[in-house]
């Protein structure tokens, strides 16, 4: 795979490490050989750093595949998942998932990303559906052209800013990328 293939999401191999491709911008300055910045996420531990390439520059492709699985619960230290036809189970480190925990629920359906192999990730919906367990109450007044939020507690334990007339037993839509509240459900 060349620079002038990326995408983002796509996996490249980069010294032996593999990366996965956040954001790139092709680069032609007036004066100069073209090159590419890019933002790359480490798979091992999510680390993003940034990194330029010279235009052309060619990369060994990384092989990903994502399969269906059932998450049933995270324990502190791995997230356990069981694959819906074959019934095995298998665990991943609670780190590298660890931002995808938020939006997902125990017997949730998942998308597990392997990239050669080895599971690295969730792929998440755009957004979820998830029930407010707890908030402040709202008050007299509070209206949708109030304006204003407050922080809400959802069932998968994530914490987002909602508007204030959301209360406790209310499913709100939250967007997976950025953890912004859309609607109520």
């Amino acid at each position: 795979m060349s620079t002038n293939q990326f995408k983002n999401g796509n996996h490249i191999d980069v010294d032996g490490t593999i990366f996965k491709v956040v954001e790139f911008q092709h680069v032609k300055p007036g004066k100069g050989p073209a090159f590419v910045r890019t933002k790359l996420r480490r798979i091992s531990d999510g680390n993003v750093i940034d990194k330029t390439f010279r235009a052309g520059e060619k990369f060994r492709a990384v092989r990903t595949e994502a399969r269906k699985m059932t998450f049933l619960y995270a324990d502190g230290t791995d997230a356990h998942f069981m694959d819906g036809e074959t019934y095995e189970q298998m665990a991943v480190p609670e780190a590298v998932v660890a931002e995808a925990l938020r939006w997902t629920k125990p017997n949730d359906e998942v998308d597990v990303l392997f990239v050669d192999g080895a599971p690295s990730n969730l792929q998440l919906p755009a957004s979820v559906e998830l029930e407010v367990t707890q908030t402040d109450p709202g008050l007299k007044g509070d209206t949708v052209s109030g304006g204003g939020n407050k922080p809400a507690t959802l069932e998968t334990g994530a914490t987002i800013q909602v508007p204030l007339f959301v209360n406790i037993g209310d499913r709100v839509k939250v967007q997976t990328e950025t953890g912004d509240y859309m609607s109520r459900a």
